[in-house]
């Protein structure tokens, strides 16, 4: 059949209207969406046809309505949807990271949707601060003076070093020059704050002598960055944050240290031995010390931080603090996660971070065998599922040496490939993301809760089913 032909065959858009299919999609979409998309899904069909691509040449009415359905649900779709997380990274920084605890999500339900007294204080019916719901709470859990909560880590340390070190030198060694995501890095971040980096020791050995060397009467600020995404192992030695507490009191100067990673309960019961708590940090004198809200803390993205008053004080002032900002929500939903902290709360069970991180062998094997029967059940020869042993990751940039042992469903699908089975997982609903190792689909049930197991089996069973 010549192109001509084939393009005279093109149905118009009044016969795809009149389709049942089409008819059911218009009784849940307004008519002016449908119409939209079967022009455009028309338009496809003649270019197609046009440059010869064998995909359209041989499409039929039935093709054509059931890629406009397809393509109608995806523009009806939220952009932001909700994932089931089988790849045992429990802070996946593109799966959203941390996820809120219970009470934290009542907390910003409430706040988005009623009024607060976000920015008023009802004891003296005049202006108060933002901060005030949060400030007292952190400086309990952590022993610090005063406390600033901004939108992100890599804010709090941009709004620190531009208040405490603009147009002047900061001090920190070659070793913890370190990426922070998104292709940021430290030596960028400085550099946008107005400071001047001054790079002290070498890769793997930085001791006191270099920074007391390196001081002069430009040099404003110490910094000590903890490298939470990397570890430099062998022939090393690092400064630690008292001895450059020690410094800067000889020579008058403050010292800031950059956690990124901010842990408020000691993990090493666990075998996660290699973070130290924000507390431990607090206790070695820091003027200044920074971290996340939405890492090892279990709650929503925030920069949060913490030291002396006078510093906080000089923050709070700085007119970048107010394009930094944190809203009500963030406010709501750290405060729950806090006071889980505080006495009588269970931050291990309460909070899903450190749930996730703390599960024992046994509970992760109960979890992977539980899934595993539930997605053979019915299983019509698609595929095989079997547990096995594996491991997880912390994930976030935190804890990078961690091993996390941990059990997984391992599918092996049948009739498809498993690259295939992926690519239907990451279009279901709702979409499913794990790992693939040696032609298998690992479904870590570490970062799965045990409500979407009925979810996830239903879906990787029609995948599992698709027609290629």
């Amino acid at each position: 059949m010549t192109k001509k032909e084939l393009l005279r065959k093109i149905p118009s858009v009044d016969q795809l209207l009149d389709s049942a299919s089409l008819k059911e999609l218009l009784v849940d979409n307004p008519h002016e969406l449908v119409v939209g998309v079967i022009r455009e899904i028309l338009d496809e069909l003649r270019n197609g046809i046009l440059v010869g691509d064998k995909a359209f040449l041989d499409m039929g009415c039935d093709d054509i309505t059931e890629r406009i359905v397809e393509k109608t649900i995806r523009k009806t779709q939220s952009n932001l949807r909700y994932i089931i997380n089988c790849t045992g990274v429990v802070l996946h920084t593109n799966l959203g990271r941390a996820l809120l605890s219970e009470s934290a999500v009542n907390a910003v339900r409430k706040a988005s949707s009623r009024y607060t007294n976000l920015e008023f204080n009802l004891d003296t019916g005049k202006r108060g601060s933002r901060y005030s719901p949060v400030e007292g709470l952190i400086t309990e859990l952590t022993g610090a003076e005063a406390a600033l909560v901004v939108n992100n880590n890599a804010s709090a340390v941009l709004l620190s070093l531009s208040t405490l070190a603009r147009g002047k030198e900061v001090l920190v060694s070659r070793g913890q020059l370190v990426e922070i995501g998104g292709s940021f890095r430290i030596p960028e971040v400085m550099k946008q704050s107005g400071c001047k980096l001054v790079e002290v020791g070498s890769t793997n050995k930085t001791h006191p002598g270099d920074y007391r060397r390196a001081i002069t009467g430009e040099t404003s600020l110490l910094l000590h960055v903890h490298t939470s995404n990397y570890r430099i192992v062998g022939f090393v030695r690092e400064t630690t944050v008292a001895e450059m507490v020690k410094i800067g009191r000889e020579h008058g100067m403050p010292v800031m240290c950059d956690l990124g990673s901010g842990v408020l309960v000691d993990l090493s019961a666990y075998g996660l031995d290699d973070e130290p708590t924000v507390q431990t940090v607090v206790k070695q004198g820091p003027d200044v010390v920074t971290f996340s809200g939405d890492k090892l803390l279990g709650g929503p993205q925030a920069g949060i931080i913490i030291g002396k008053q006078k510093f906080i004080d000089m923050m709070r002032k700085n007119p970048l603090n107010r394009a930094i900002r944190i809203d009500k929500m963030t406010v709501a939903a750290l405060e729950a996660t806090l006071r889980e902290y505080l006495s009588g709360g269970n931050p291990l069970k309460n909070i899903p971070t450190l749930r996730m991180l703390t599960f024992s062998s046994d509970e992760l094997q109960n979890k992977a065998e539980q899934l595993c029967r539930l997605i053979n059940e019915g299983n019509q020869g698609t595929f095989t599922a079997t547990v096995k042993s594996d491991n997880s990751a912390v994930g976030g940039g935190a804890m990078p040496l961690a091993e996390l042992k941990t059990h997984v469903v391992s599918v092996r699908p049948l009739k498809i490939t498993v690259n295939k089975l992926v690519e239907e997982l990451r279009k279901s609903e709702p979409a499913v993301v794990g790992r693939v190792q040696d032609d298998h689909l690992l479904l870590d049930v570490r970062t799965v809760s045990t409500d979407e197991f009925n979810d996830l089996s239903i879906v990787l069973k029609k995948a599992s089913e698709v027609v290629v």
